[in-house]
């Protein structure tokens, strides 16, 4: 019998429930879905605070994903989709959302979930998602006020990343803590591309490279990548990072270096992936209201 092939690349997907929080009395239940390339998120918020989220791989399709999260995001809540008063779908599936009144884009869903998570200090939002980075600029409110993306190639994102996990036989989040077991740090990786930084990669195992240095070395071109991207928008502080790659410590620490200043801390029991599906719950909460 064929052993069965690890998945190095999988994310580990879950859902939870903030303890202590009742709907029952709720004025107004609200969900937002972020349909990303990679992931899908749903958060369900009660009278605009957070109650239950999941996080689970995007399926091909985007609307049973959309089903899929916000049901594992409701279960044992005693909720259902119909008991929501508005939705609100973003992301890259984000008009495939079929319960949704409305879709909004998730550079402004990304600020003001980042305004809800880290408070009214932050001005700078990276978002680092599956198929592509987001630099935001934003207002004490939440707004957007500037914003560049790329979304041309995959380096600098967790589908790249995925790739290079599966590559060096790495879990991939196992691959930002291994990234910093080095002496010194090795030169980035030449190409932004992720075809041919994965040949490059090849290239230096076959060198003798060991796992840890090549990991350094493509991290450290994924930060510089990134740094580009926020020098390009102009990066003011506060300045925070969501997705899934802000969990990546490898990535997070070479940027933060490059920048000259770190990144707000998560604050506990948050989570940076759940940062646009926040974001669109609250958007859904002032649409409801307004529709009132």
């Amino acid at each position: 019998m064929a052993e069965e092939k690890k998945e190095f690349w999988r994310w580990p997907e879950y859902r939870h429930t903030i303890p202590g929080k009742d709907w029952k009395d709720a004025k107004v239940i609200t969900a937002g879905v972020d349909i990303g390339s990679v992931s899908s998120k749903t958060a369900i918020m009660v009278d605009g605070e957070l109650y239950a989220y999941a996080i689970m791989r995007t399926g091909s399709s985007s609307a049973g994903s959309a089903e899929n999260a916000t049901d594992w995001a409701l279960e044992g809540t005693g909720l259902t989709v119909k008991d929501l008063h508005y939705t609100v779908g973003t992301g890259y599936g984000r008009v495939n959302v079929p319960f949704a009144q409305r879709a909004i884009t998730e550079i402004a869903c990304h600020a003001r979930g980042s305004n809800f998570i880290w408070g009214p200090t932050v001005r700078t939002v990276m978002d680092m998602g599956g198929q592509d980075c987001k630099a935001i600029q934003c207002d004490s409110r939440g707004k957007v006020s500037n914003f560049l993306m790329n979304d041309k190639c995959a380096a600098g994102t967790g589908r790249g990343m995925e790739v290079f996990a599966d590559l060096m036989g790495v879990p991939i989040q196992e691959v930002g803590p291994k990234s910093m077991e080095i002496d010194e740090e090795p030169e980035p990786v030449s190409s932004t591309c992720v075809v041919f930084a994965k040949t490059e990669a090849v290239g230096l195992l076959r060198a003798g490279w060991p796992t840890e240095q090549v990991l350094a070395a493509y991290t450290s071109a994924m930060a510089e990548r990134v740094v580009d991207l926020l020098n390009r928008v102009g990066v003011e502080k506060d300045f925070v990072i969501t997705g899934g790659i802000s969990k990546n410590i490898g990535v997070v620490k070479r940027l933060e270096e490059r920048l000259g200043f770190k990144a707000l801390p998560m604050p506990e029991g948050a989570d940076p992936m759940i940062a646009g599906s926040i974001g669109a719950a609250l958007f859904a909460k002032a649409l409801y209201e307004k529709g009132k």
